[in-house]
């Protein structure tokens, strides 16, 4: 068995590396959903991470003068100012201390919900989630599926239909695209 020398190796890292950008990126099949697994008000949730576009912990938040409970003030992310929730208290949950985490929301405006656990990030199979809504009303209509998990099942937070509740709790009117 003969060792390769230097400029062979060389040679061959190089090929490999041209090789990986003519590649088409990895992207993930249509057969696995990604989640964030977090606690909220002491209970187990997930969040879809197509909804999410950052999760930052002990990001700084402003508290604004407020009769909504929910809202826990302001953060500045790039540059923005957006309003910060509490996911606890949207969810109709006990809020027993102030949440750790934020996660900066897809959509438009920009919106920001606060939690209290992340546990970890999940990839798991298209077939694990059960697609539906939890409820009709109150806190369970924010919820839409629950993916299947060995420590449990776990409801998954829809980030829309909680952007909507944001906006019914700040007296906005939804304005649609074709109006603006």
């Amino acid at each position: 068995m003969t060792t390769p020398n230097v400029a062979d190796r060389v040679s061959r890292l190089r090929d490999e590396f041209d090789r990986s950008f003519a590649e088409p990126a990895r992207t993930l099949g249509a057969d696995s959903v990604e989640l964030l697994a977090i606690g909220v008000g002491g209970r187990p949730y997930a969040l879809r991470l197509s909804q999410a576009s950052g999760v930052h912990p002990d990001r700084p938040v402003t508290a604004l003068p407020t009769p909504v409970p929910a809202l826990l003030g302001v953060a500045g992310f790039a540059g923005t100012v957006v309003p910060v929730y509490d996911l606890a208290a949207l969810l109709g949950h006990p809020i027993p201390e102030r949440p750790r985490w934020l996660v900066l929301t897809t959509g438009s405006p920009p919106l920001a919900l606060a939690f209290h656990q992340l546990d970890h990030h999940l990839r798991v199979p298209v077939t694990d989630v059960v697609e539906g809504s939890i409820g009709d009303a109150g806190p369970q209509a924010y919820l839409q599926g629950m993916v299947r998990l060995p420590d449990g099942n776990r409801p998954i937070v829809d980030v829309p239909a909680t952007r909507t509740l944001v906006h019914q709790l700040a007296g906005h009117q939804p304005v649609s695209e074709e109006a603006s």
